[in-house]
């Protein structure tokens, strides 16, 4: 397992305590092996421009602050961090947490599932809820968008993945064959075809509008958390198919999927050959995967650890990192780098050419499920 790295942390409300007279947020350095240092953050009144002023503990300095960001330094570590909080925040969609959500690819219409049973399709700018997705018995622990931003993808606890329409909230189709929950989905292409991943130890590939099964994937004892598909054009020789494939399969050439499995193993399979091309295995399970590139997997585990994977040379990682202790929940790239999302409520977005890790703040300590 890798060490965990030296890391600041804030108080998750410090933009808003900190706009109050005298008010104070906590902070802190922690540092493997030793001793956490601790201090405090105290504002001494609003700009004009409603910036705070503020000023730090004598363990730490203030390098810089805005309305949502401040940057703060531990000269003893030689050590600073940005910290960044949230330009709008949803409250009155679900009334509790929030399991699963994804943006459509214009931004313009958001889609989310929570704990309190509820399903629903929301317009980003002003989050009035355009449908209610009604028809799983049981959780939804994944929704995705497809391109088109008309239909939804899901997959929940009741085995069953479903198509639906975001004008009327209505389902086009209906998807039977897993034999236990559903913990994530993918789309394929443009949406012809979909991938689910299952408690069951499945991954299955499945024609969208019909809702039929075309091919189980991959199958295993072990169940598989999260995948992740992407184009990997020549960087591998992804095989040819032992058989015809079935016409109903669409967009699956030059397709790696990959699975991120309980028993501690990431796998790459060939959509379209159904060959294994990755095979790599950690000290715990992975919760996650995403690829940051053609041939660049992300991969978080249980144990905190950040797996980097070149598919070409999948037998050692590029590098391993841990921001964190607790469990990565959620990676998705981000421009030229990735963001990834804990259990304890901490997200990291580690700047490309610098040491420096800039942190979305705001959930308080609670585990931050997706990022997208």
């Amino acid at each position: 397992m890798a060490a965990a790295a030296t890391m600041l942390s804030i108080q998750g409300d410090w933009d808003q305590v900190l706009r109050e007279a005298e008010g104070e947020v906590w902070v802190s350095c922690r540092i493997p092996g030793k001793p956490t240092i601790r201090g405090s953050l105290t504002s001494k009144g609003i700009s004009s421009d409603e910036v705070p002023e503020v000023t730090a503990s004598e363990e730490f300095v203030v390098q810089e602050v805005t309305k949502n960001r401040i940057t703060v330094s531990c000269p003893e570590e030689n050590i600073s961090s940005t910290f960044l909080s949230p330009y709008a925040s949803f409250s009155h969609i679900h009334e509790k947490n929030v399991s699963y959500l994804d943006i459509s690819s214009g931004g313009d219409l958001g889609v989310s599932s929570s704990t309190d049973q509820t399903f629903k399709v929301w317009e980003t700018h002003n989050t009035e809820v355009k449908s209610v997705l009604e028809g799983h018995t049981r959780d939804v622990f994944s929704c995705k968008f497809f391109p088109s931003g008309q239909e939804v993808l899901s997959g929940g606890l009741d085995s069953l993945v479903k198509v639906w329409s975001v004008n009327d909230g209505s389902c086009l189709a209906t998807m039977k064959g897993h034999r236990g929950s559903i913990l994530d989905i993918a789309v394929v292409a443009d949406g012809q075809n979909v991938i689910s991943s299952g408690q069951d130890g499945t991954a299955r590939l499945w024609d969208s509008a019909q809702g039929a099964c075309i091919a189980v994937v991959d199958d295993s004892y072990s169940p598989i958390n999260a995948i992740a598909v992407a184009e990997v054009g020549n960087a591998v020789n992804l095989g040819s198919p032992k058989e015809i494939p079935s016409s109903r399969e669409v967009g699956t050439e030059g397709k790696l999927v990959v699975l991120a499995r309980e028993d501690k193993s990431l796998e790459g399979v060939s959509l379209h050959s159904r060959q294994s091309f990755l095979d790599f295995e950690d000290s715990d399970a992975f919760n996650c995967c995403t690829f940051i590139s053609s041939v660049g997997v992300l991969a978080g585990g249980l144990d905190g650890n950040i797996i980097h994977v070149d598919i070409r040379n999948p037998k050692s990682a590029v590098e391993t990192v841990s921001w964190s202790e607790t469990p990565v929940l959620s990676l998705v790239p981000f421009r030229d780098t990735y963001v990834a999302s804990y259990g304890n409520g901490t997200c990291y977005i580690p700047l490309k050419g610098s040491e420096q890790v800039l942190q979305l703040t705001g959930p308080n300590r609670q585990p931050v499920f997706q990022v997208i």
